[in-house]
């Protein structure tokens, strides 16, 4: 099977903003230039999906772009491409690690001359580069080492300051659930691990008559919709929680099954290896194929939930582990 996917646009000079706008697109997900207009992804699932939403925000700009599989035969070889990949990740892991460095020196005072006050929320700051690394780990396809030095410089900040709570909301302990029944709850079309596992989350058990909504993410809100794993929604990423985690805090569910499954949602959305959960890539491979099978997001949705409902099921039983079943 082919190595690479290959986005081949053609961006019309007006408006200014469509060719910023998908440089920056092309960025978060992680794509690098190998030649003018031309665009490489590792040929994944996820990668594809990724592409054909930038390929249309570009026809819709009034450009052109096509979406190919490829292996190159001749010229640029498969170790020269996973070396740009690694080397556009491992700029992003410097950005991050001269950032933490100068919150910490900032906070220890080593920069009060060029900052004569500490940043206003250091835990706020530290939450803020945590989702940025989880972001560039996200797209780190061929393991840059530049990760440990950022990884390092966490650590080092996060030893300074209280982090039990980094980023994590603290005026919701008195929740009123009854504000959250019947409503709407919207987030990104094209749904995948954290949005089917919270969309399960929440009509199972926060909101049983939720409708939902699957829509563009640029898409402007509506008065009265409840937006989740979406960019300043209402319930999505906080510091290095994925939504699903930030859904069980805010509505302080304590079920250990729910904590269990967030750890494997967490362990395949952000891709830091944070729990170590071995049975994730199992479970990744089962969503993948209902995602593949399922282009509607209502279908993806109902099949996810039958197996989130099994999982939490498996989770919530105190039978004997299923290693040891069989014995």
């Amino acid at each position: 099977m082919p190595s690479w996917l290959l986005l081949i646009h053609q961006i019309p000079p007006k408006p200014d903003y469509l060719r910023v706008k998908i440089g920056r697109r092309l960025q978060r997900v992680g794509a690098i230039a190998i030649k003018n207009s031309v665009y490489a992804l590792p040929n994944r699932a996820e990668s594809l999906e990724d592409f054909q939403w930038v390929r249309s925000e570009i026809v819709e700009g009034g450009g052109g772009a096509s979406i190919c599989r490829a292996e190159f035969v001749d010229g640029l070889t498969n170790e020269q491409i996973e070396s740009l990949f690694r080397g556009a990740r491992d700029a992003d892991y410097a950005e991050i690690a001269d950032a933490a460095r100068h919150v910490w020196s900032t906070l220890r005072g080593r920069d009060r001359e060029a900052s004569n006050q500490r940043p206003v929320r250091v835990e706020d700051e530290l939450a803020r580069l945590r989702k940025r690394f989880a972001a560039v780990r996200a797209v780190d396809f061929c393991d840059a080492p530049g990760r440990s030095m950022a990884e390092v410089a966490l650590r080092t900040l996060a030893s300074e300051v209280d982090t039990s709570d980094a980023g994590a909301p603290n005026d919701d302990a008195g929740i009123d659930r009854t504000e959250y029944r019947g409503r709407v709850w919207v987030t990104r079309s094209g749904i995948f691990v954290d949005r089917i596992a919270s969309a399960w989350l929440i009509r199972r058990f926060i909101d049983r008559d939720a409708r939902f909504k699957f829509v563009d993410e640029n898409r402007r809100p509506i008065n009265g919709e409840l937006r989740f794993d979406m960019f300043k929604g209402e319930f999505t990423h906080v510091g290095d929680r994925c939504t699903f985690e930030t859904l069980l805090d805010r509505f302080g569910l304590t079920d250990p099954a729910l904590h269990a499954i967030a750890e494997v949602v967490h362990d395949i959305d952000l891709k830091d290896e944070k729990f170590g959960r071995e049975d994730a890539a199992g479970i990744e491979r089962v969503l993948t194929s209902i995602v593949a099978a399922n282009h509607n997001d209502d279908a993806r949705l109902t099949r996810g939930a039958q197996l989130f409902d099994d999982l939490y099921g498996l989770f919530s039983s105190k039978a004997p582990d299923v290693a040891s079943a069989g014995d």
